[in-house]
This record gives C-alpha cells, sequence and structure tokens, in this order.
C-alpha cells in the first residue's frame, strides 16, 4: 500500500505539472485533527481546472490511469441512480488495488468563486490565486445542530407513527418489511434525537460522525448498551426485543432533549402507540380484528 506521503506527493504532481490544473483542495477527515488517522481514509480531493470537459470520459478514463491500478471505478455524474447534480462539475471515485482511495472532483477555474466551503478544507496549491483562502479547518459543518420546537415535535411523531408499521410486519410475519420499517424509518428518527441529545451533552460541541458512528465516544456506558440492543438478526423475537429497546432509547433521549430546551414531549403518542405495540406482539396468529 502507497504510504500518505506518496500518494500526496502524486495528488500534488500532478497538479503541477499539468497547466490545465490551475488550484487543489484537500477535504474530509484527512484535514482533521480530531479524525483517528487509519490505512482506510480516503483522499477528497478537488482540482479546479481550465476545462472540465478534457477530463471527462473517454479522455478522462485514461488520464486517471496515472493514479494507479484501479479496483473499481464510479462516476457519479453518469449514473441515473441517484440523480447527477448537473453543476459544471465531474467526479472520478478511485479505489485502487493497493487499499487506497481518491475522491476527485474537477471543478470550472471560471466559477472557483462557487467551490463548495466545507469547513474540514485546505487549499494546497493556487497557482493564480483564485480560490478564496479558507479559515483553520475545523468540524463546524458536522456539528449537531440545536433543534427548534417544530423539528423536536415532528420527530417525535415521525418516530412514533412509523414504529406500528413494524409491528405490523412482525405479526405478519414479514421479516424485511418489518426491519426495512426498524433499520431505516424508525432508526432514522432515533439517530436525529442521538445527535440532539449528544448536543445538549457536548455544548453542541461533539461530533458524533457519519451516521453516528463516533457515538460511543459520547454516551454514557448504559445508554451505549441500549443502543446496542435496538439492532437485531431476522428472528422475529430478538427483531420485536429490538422494536421495544429503540422505544425505550428514544424516549429516554427525547425526555432529555425537551427537558433541556423546554419541549413539550408527546407522552400521549408515546403511550397509546407502545400499548398497541405491545398488544400487536401479544395478538394470536389467527386474529381477524385487532381490537
Amino acid at each position: 500500500m502507497r504510504t500518505e506521503q506518496e500518494m500526496m506527493d502524486l495528488i500534488l504532481n500532478t497538479a503541477r505539472e499539468d497547466d490545465r490544473i490551475r488550484a487543489v483542495v484537500l477535504n474530509g477527515s484527512r484535514v482533521n485533527s480530531n479524525a483517528p488517522r487509519d490505512p482506510f481514509q480516503d483522499f477528497d480531493v478537488v482540482y479546479v481546472v481550465t476545462d472540465v470537459a478534457p477530463f471527462r470520459p473517454p479522455g478522462g478514463k485514461r488520464w486517471i490511469e496515472r493514479f494507479g491500478e484501479l479496483m473499481i471505478l464510479q462516476m457519479p455524474e453518469d449514473m441515473q441512480d441517484p440523480q447527477p447534480r448537473n453543476d459544471g462539475g465531474y467526479c472520478y471515485l478511485m479505489q485502487f488495488s493497493d487499499g487506497n482511495r481518491i475522491d476527485l472532483g474537477l471543478w470550472p477555474a471560471d466559477r472557483a468563486g462557487e467551490l463548495e466551503r466545507d469547513s474540514l478544507s485546505v487549499l494546497l496549491l493556487d497557482k493564480d490565486g483564485i480560490v478564496e483562502p479558507f479559515d483553520p479547518p475545523h468540524e463546524g459543518d458536522y456539528l449537531p445542530r440545536p433543534p427548534t420546537a417544530k423539528a423536536f415535535a415532528d420527530c417525535c411523531n415521525e418516530f412514533w407513527w412509523v414504529s406500528p408499521y413494524v409491528a405490523k410486519g412482525l405479526w405478519r410475519e414479514e421479516i424485511i418489511y418489518a426491519k426495512h420499517f426498524l433499520d431505516h424509518f424508525v432508526r432514522d428518527q432515533l439517530a436525529k434525537m442521538l445527535d440532539w441529545y449528544v448536543g445538549v451533552e457536548t455544548g453542541f460541541c461533539g461530533n458524533p460522525g457519519k451516521f453516528g458512528k463516533h457515538l460511543q465516544h459520547y454516551l454514557e456506558p448504559e445508554l451505549w448498551a441500549m443502543l446496542q440492543r435496538t439492532y437485531a438478526d431476522a428472528d422475529y423475537e430478538r427483531t420485536w426485543h429490538a422494536l421495544f429497546a429503540t422505544c425505550d432509547l428514544f424516549r429516554r433521549l427525547a425526555l432529555g432533549v425537551a427537558a433541556h430546551f423546554g419541549f413539550e414531549y408527546p407522552h400521549g403518542d408515546d403511550e397509546r402507540v407502545s400499548a398497541h405495540l405491545r398488544h400487536v406482539k401479544n395478538l394470536p396468529r389467527d386474529a381477524i380484528e385487532i381490537y
């Protein structure tokens, strides 16, 4: 595996030697002093170029060979799903056979002022002074934001609204349906509440990380154990337990967030839906009525 220095030399020397490349920006975890260092960190790079078109396929695919032997390549702007941004830029996501990865964005120099400005960014090279200098890297763009009363209420409402879908799927023995709702729609609201809870506990200065990957560092051991219990395999009984564990954790977090901000927690929704979930769990499989 090529070292970090070898990769950075490759990225910068390519830019220095190519007159079409006028500036280089590095962003992401490699400029974050708080991010743990490991060999899986990718290199998030933007080349500001005189013209993006020559860097697009087919010529661009030959040009990127200089960066190394590819394991797999993705070009988001050429894909139908997800819908490409079509903002004038182009991107090559390159996973190399030696384990390194470069996410390389190309942006037109005549629109340098419109370059997306991430708080974790460093200007490595600017041949013409066309990129406005960045502030020192910081995690500001990645920290939780305090919720409004409406955002909090909507999160609670959505959580208790979608939870019965899980119960319905489990009663019907439709495990894929049930787990989809539990692991997506229900968990999405739990994730919001976790972010807000971490924000409250850290003065909104703690970064839970992408998809909550750093939550273990911020949650009390009891809450971390509760969060782990919200995950289950495809067993019906264990998925029921995971659903109830998710409800217990959401309630615990939401009450803390509500108390901090003076928000109203929907106790009635919680009590009625929780009772319904328990009722459905005990509902005979041959039932022809719910109540």
